[in-house]
């Protein structure tokens, strides 16, 4: 008598934090060298954005999604999405697409577009409290970063929204690259080797415990 056996198969996935967090400090570190007046032009901007801010990002999403990690989905998935679509605009206003498109833009599209994205931040911002201190961090100045953008897209005060944009792009880079070197060092180590910070358990629903009955 022949049985039919059925077998589970688990497959485990390395996680993708190291690399979406990569793309994020790529992409910020060459985008606020422009911003910041170190670097020129748009041209040589639009390739780490595709790639790096990005695929990379997006493919850590895809990775994430596998693993069910919720949080890591959602922000390596709209954040990927983000520069692609900047991208996209660069690519628009340098012509890329025709003159009639070039000569039909209205920065200030840009500007709503920043507070869509500056809504979604601040609930992630809220997200990241359970994550670690270096998501939460960078999700902050990420807050910070869409209202230097969207300010400055609208025209309101570019003299200190423009630079506040592009120094907090900085920053957000600079943390980028220890949180990725920590989610990569820690995992290969197997052991804290960058020190990221415990999730501060604000709005985490408290576990409830049941008592034995006798």
């Amino acid at each position: 008598m022949s049985t039919n056996e059925i077998k589970s198969v688990k497959i485990t996935n390395a996680d993708p934090s190291a690399l979406g967090l990569f793309g994020l400090a790529m992409v910020t570190l060459v985008a606020s060298s422009q911003k910041l007046g170190f670097t020129e032009g748009l041209s040589f901007l639009i390739p780490w954005a595709l790639f790096l801010g990005g695929f990379a990002q997006l493919f850590a999403c895809v990775e994430d999604s596998k693993r069910h990690n919720l949080f890591g989905t959602t922000a390596f998935g709209a954040y990927g999405l983000f520069w692609v679509a900047v991208a996209a605009s660069w690519l628009m206003k340098l012509g890329f697409f025709g003159e009639a498109i070039a000569a039909n833009i209205d920065g200030k599209q840009l500007g709503v577009a920043f507070i869509g994205y500056l809504i979604f931040s601040i609930y992630m911002t809220i997200a990241a409290t359970e994550t670690n201190k270096v998501l939460f961090a960078i999700l902050c100045l990420i807050d910070v970063l869409f209202i230097g953008l969207a300010m400055d897209s609208f025209g309101v005060l570019s003299g200190f929204f423009h630079p506040l944009a592009a120094y907090t792009e900085l920053v957000i880079s600079v943390l980028g690259f220890y949180g990725s070197a920590a989610a990569m060092l820690n995992a290969h180590f197997g052991r804290v080797f960058l020190p990221v910070g415990k999730p501060m358990g604000i709005f985490k629903k408290p576990e409830v415990k049941l008592s034995k009955v006798a």
